[in-house]
């Protein structure tokens, strides 16, 4: 018995420590209305690179207040200088080899003329005051939402049918977009601009990341996620009265939005630079769901998923895909063999699936989900935690 409970902990702890590390399939930072030099921005610059992200996004004013040549690598490369490439600031090296810092415009960045010292400072894709980029299955289209856009900003813009064009195109798991104004706000400052209201759902977007008052807030407008993120260290706004599509409203503390990419979801959470979580949020992919969707490629081969979350209370979700008509079978073990429950026991077409798994009355501690499907059998762990 005692052998069994000591290896019963040693699985539950090899298995915390692979999931913290290896989990998450993609992890990226959102920070915005940051680049003031403040204390508060060096404590969501050392929250930020806790986390060990691939790769940062911002949402605009990079360089308060005006811009300036003479305030840009202070602002921001004595901060993020790690992820820049290339860089040619006084703070240390940047990084080694790709750029992994990808910012947009703010108001404050364009009151330099031209927008020139943001211009010289980064080396981005397209033309660098709007552009996209890929990383992995997520495909990122970053907005200049600012009038002093050569090529406007309006929703019949020039900038906005290259961005449909580029979105409507694109064969990414996940499409977000990123700009400064927001299209949707509950801030005192500024709240909603009607100007930048536009079709992104329509065109494919997952998210919509924006900045410009200085709070944090998640808003769904007609079933599409909105994010303001205006706490990267320069001030804190007041709120206004929220608009029905707020979710979430928050501007007590500065801090960054940790974003990670799952094989069937993307989560975001804003945490401030104490490290407290204020809000946590998970989008499922459409690509799966609990009857086969229909949309992408028919599936190559039999594959089971990790369970998300894992660990996990009260309940998780197990994908699965099946290239070929199959009877398929899924049972839950625990830890000595003994079966726990059935989730699935039926025919399938081909395709890919979810089934959620509610932990009922069962108690803490390793379990195992095993897959049967033709002559394909996989087998993988999930821990309950309470």
């Amino acid at each position: 018995m005692f052998k069994v409970m000591l290896y019963s902990l040693i699985i539950i702890l090899m298995y915390s420590f692979t999931f913290l590390n290896a989990q998450s399939a993609l992890k990226f930072a959102v920070i915005g209305d940051y680049g003031a030099d403040t204390q508060a921005e060096e404590d969501v610059a050392d929250l930020v690179k806790s986390w060990n992200p691939e790769f940062m996004v911002t949402v605009g004013d990079n360089n308060y207040e005006d811009g300036a040549a003479s305030t840009i690598d202070e602002n921001i490369g004595q901060y993020y200088h790690d992820f820049i490439f290339p860089y040619f600031g006084t703070y240390g090296g940047g990084s080694p080899d790709s750029n992994r810092f990808f910012p947009v415009p703010g108001n404050h960045d364009w009151r330099a003329p031209n927008l020139t010292p943001y211009l010289n400072y980064f080396t981005l894709p397209h033309n660098e005051r709007y552009y996209d980029f890929v990383w992995d299955n997520v495909h990122f289209f970053m907005i200049d939402a600012d009038p002093h856009e050569p090529d406007g900003y309006s929703e019949n813009s020039d900038q906005a049918m290259w961005i449909e064009s580029r979105m409507e195109s694109s064969s990414a798991e996940w499409k977000i977009a990123a700009l400064h104004f927001s299209p949707y706000c509950s801030g005192g400052d500024h709240g909603s601009i009607s100007t930048v209201q536009w079709p992104y759902k329509e065109w494919g977007a997952d998210a919509v990341f924006s900045g410009h008052d200085h709070i944090y807030e998640r808003l769904i407008v007609d079933d599409l996620s909105y994010w303001v993120n205006g706490l990267g260290g320069k001030n804190i706004d007041s709120l206004d009265n929220p608009i029905p599509a707020s979710q979430v409203l928050y501007n007590d503390d500065f801090g960054a939005m940790l974003c990670e990419v799952y094989a069937d979801s993307l989560t975001v959470k804003f945490i401030t630079r104490t490290g407290l979580q204020i809000d946590y949020f998970s989008i499922p992919s459409t690509v799966t769901s609990n009857e086969y969707t229909g949309i992408g490629e028919t599936p190559e081969l039999f594959s089971l998923s990790q369970n998300y979350p894992n660990p996990f209370n009260p309940s998780t979700t197990i994908s699965y895909t099946i290239p070929y008509t199959s009877f398929v079978k899924i049972k839950v073990y625990d830890l000595i063999g003994n079966l726990v429950a059935q989730l699935v026991n039926d025919e399938k077409e081909s395709g890919t699936y979810r089934e959620e798994f509610n932990i009922n009355n069962l108690s803490s501690g390793v379990y195992f989900y095993k897959l049967e499907a033709g002559n394909f059998v996989d087998t993988k762990k999930m821990v309950i935690i309470k």
